[in-house]
């Protein structure tokens, strides 16, 4: 039990501020982005003795981060918004995120957004991408290619 604490207190600290960037990119709000990955971290926890053969845990974490927050938004999708409300801010500077990139990953459509984020953010290879999304290798090539695509196309305008 002690070598499971170590190995999952190890996971949790180097992966961490990864998935929290990975979720504040497709939430865009730092608070709920936290309590995100926390109850992430939390089931992850509870199922360490399985999840720590996974082939991609911290990918595993964003997903579930992730689907805790569509679980979330179900339930209070008939909620009214009150006008005059600001939004809390997206990003914070300890976190060293660019808030232009930021901005334009969040404008991606969502299956493009995972891709960058679980490719690139979190540096899994293609095929753990493709197993933990569901879908095929050749996929999150195309959706990658495109996402890459537009990313430059907004960004580049502006290092000009």
């Amino acid at each position: 039990m002690e070598r499971e604490r170590k190995d999952f207190a190890d996971f949790y600290q180097r992966f961490r501020d990864n998935c929290l960037r990975a979720v504040l990119a497709g939430t865009g709000d730092r608070a709920l982005a936290e309590d995100l990955v926390a109850e992430a971290f939390a089931r992850a926890w509870a199922s360490w003795p399985k999840l720590s053969h996974h082939p991609a845990p911290a990918a595993w974490v964003v997903r579930t981060a992730l689907n805790i927050r569509v679980s979330w938004w179900r339930r209070r999708r008939r909620e009214v918004a009150l006008d005059g409300h600001e939004r809390p801010s997206l990003i914070e500077d300890d976190l060293g995120m660019d808030d232009a990139l930021l901005a334009a990953v969040r404008r991606l459509p969502q299956r493009q957004r995972e891709v960058v984020v679980l490719r690139i953010w979190l540096d899994l290879d293609t095929r753990s991408v493709a197993a933990v999304l569901g879908i095929s290798a050749q996929t999150v090539a195309v959706h990658l290619s495109r996402a890459t695509a537009t990313l430059r196309a907004q960004l580049a305008p502006a290092a000009r």
